[in-house]
């Protein structure tokens, strides 16, 4: 029985010499060290080798009829610049050889040479080639890794939404991000566009919600000079600004409907037409993100069913502050050293506790504000409970009236939270959209709930 032996990468070596006796002898070395080589008599011949069969080294002679080991050098180098070049001399005339080294040759070797200096010095040349492979294996992973340095998060939820950054980042995919209000849509967008193929092109943000419908066009797609009243020169809009890099379109839930139509069209051509101007071809990743539930505004006739599906390619959907509590500790944390680098201050157990149990409806944006400001107002060089604003640490009420009545031994949250959205879709007989208004919550975040705790119609 015969054993298969392990697959290595064959070392390709093309060796040009119109020297006949040298040339088999050192092809033979070559052969005997384990080297896949090619010969060639001349130049001309090494040269439509060399583009036929593309070896990692070439040995070649300086001195040959009608083409030296000079122009042979000059024209591998220009073609494949990566290619190594051992140029081989005269003990008389090796000068000619640092010559060659000077326009980019790697080494040379004066004959006569011994069959060890040869195969040393062709090793040397394959191991070169292996820290260049390794370098750029390495510079590509360092252009395309993620940053997550501004964005905090050891819970399960985090995790699960930094995995789907990471897979998304270097395609060239539509993605639509969703969460609350302050659940860091922007640094998600922003991360996808660093850990991609873009990221040394432009990332230009625009929020479709802050601008009067009338100017959102011309600031999505330009003018001309003389398109409209104010228009008193020409105008790029943001598609142009981020000609080869990336647009973020926040709060895209905000979008007049009358506008979605060439947005779409935009999307579908990659052709935008300024106000008053001609089609102008341009080549953008888009990523979009809104608060809102946009199945519901679909529903509704306030979105349309296809740039949904054209903007949503990869959805990603940010959990809210409350959804991740584990994550609240980091936070604090990483908050109170960015805003206390100077003069570090800490945060005392009691009001420690107390940033943790609030529920944070403004998210991260919310909790970053607040700990900012504690470490202006604050006197000294630690966060007392006097120092909190009283929302966040309010004492609680004495008596109120209660929707449930939890057992004496204790009930699990998670267990709760699920029969309460059992029971709010089993009294909208499981239509979503009506059981997330009897909840009073987005429809995503009913979703996210059911799936969270894997609830189906029965």
């Amino acid at each position: 029985m015969s054993v298969q032996q392990p697959h290595t990468p064959s070392r390709k070596v093309l060796l040009i010499d119109d020297d006949a006796s040298l040339r088999r002898v050192t092809e033979y070395s070559l052969h005997s060290a384990g080297f896949q080589v090619l010969s060639a008599v001349d130049g001309k011949q090494g040269l439509a080798s060399f583009q036929a069969d593309h070896p990692q080294v070439v040995i070649t002679d300086i001195q040959m009829p009608d083409m030296s080991g000079y122009e042979v050098l000059q024209q591998i180098k220009a073609a494949r610049p990566e290619t190594v070049v051992i140029v081989i001399t005269a003990y008389s005339s090796v000068e000619k050889a640092v010559e060659a080294m000077k326009q980019g040759a790697y080494d040379y070797l004066a004959k006569p040479f011994s069959r060890d200096e040869l195969v040393m010095v062709v090793e040397k040349a394959f191991n070169l080639l292996g820290l260049q492979e390794e370098n750029q294996r390495l510079r590509e992973q360092l252009e395309h890794h993620v940053d997550f340095s501004h964005m905090v998060g050891s819970s399960d939820a985090m995790q699960k939404v930094f995995d789907v950054v990471r897979k998304v980042a270097p395609t060239e995919a539509g993605v639509l991000i969703t969460g609350e209000s302050g659940t860091g849509k922007e640094l998600i967008a922003k991360a996808i566009h660093q850990g991609g193929g873009r990221s040394k092109e432009p990332f230009v943000a625009i929020n479709c919600a802050a601008i009067p419908a009338n100017l959102l066009e011309s600031e999505l797609f330009g003018h001309v000079r003389g398109a409209f009243t104010d228009a008193v020169r020409d105008r790029a809009g943001k598609f142009e600004q981020a000609d080869g890099g990336t647009l973020f379109l926040d709060e895209i839930g905000e979008m007049p409907l009358e506008l979605q139509p060439k947005l779409l069209r935009v999307l579908q051509e990659m052709e935008v037409e300024p106000i008053g101007g001609k089609v102008r071809s341009v080549d953008v990743r888009i990523i979009a993100a809104t608060n809102q539930d946009v199945e519901l505004a679909i529903e509704e006739g306030r979105f349309r069913e296809d740039l949904y599906y054209r903007l949503a390619i990869i959805p990603i959907e940010l959990p809210p502050l409350r959804e991740r509590p584990d994550d609240i500790s980091l936070l604090i944390e990483y908050f109170l050293k960015r805003f206390s680098a100077d003069a570090p201050i800490s945060v005392s157990p009691a009001a420690f506790e107390c940033l943790k149990a609030y529920p944070w409806p403004g998210n991260v944006r919310e909790l970053q504000n607040a700990i900012e400001r504690l470490v202006v107002l604050s006197h000294g060089d630690v966060i007392e409970t006097e120092h909190l604003p009283a929302k966040l640490c309010a004492p609680p009420t004495a008596k109120r009236s209660r929707v449930v009545e939890l057992p004496p031994e204790g009930y699990s949250l998670e267990a709760l939270e699920r029969e309460v959205v059992v029971q709010a879709l089993e009294r909208n007989d499981w239509n979503q959209t009506r059981a997330a208004d009897f909840l009073q919550i987005p429809r995503h975040t009913l979703i996210y709930r059911m799936e969270k705790y894997d609830i189906k119609k029965g």
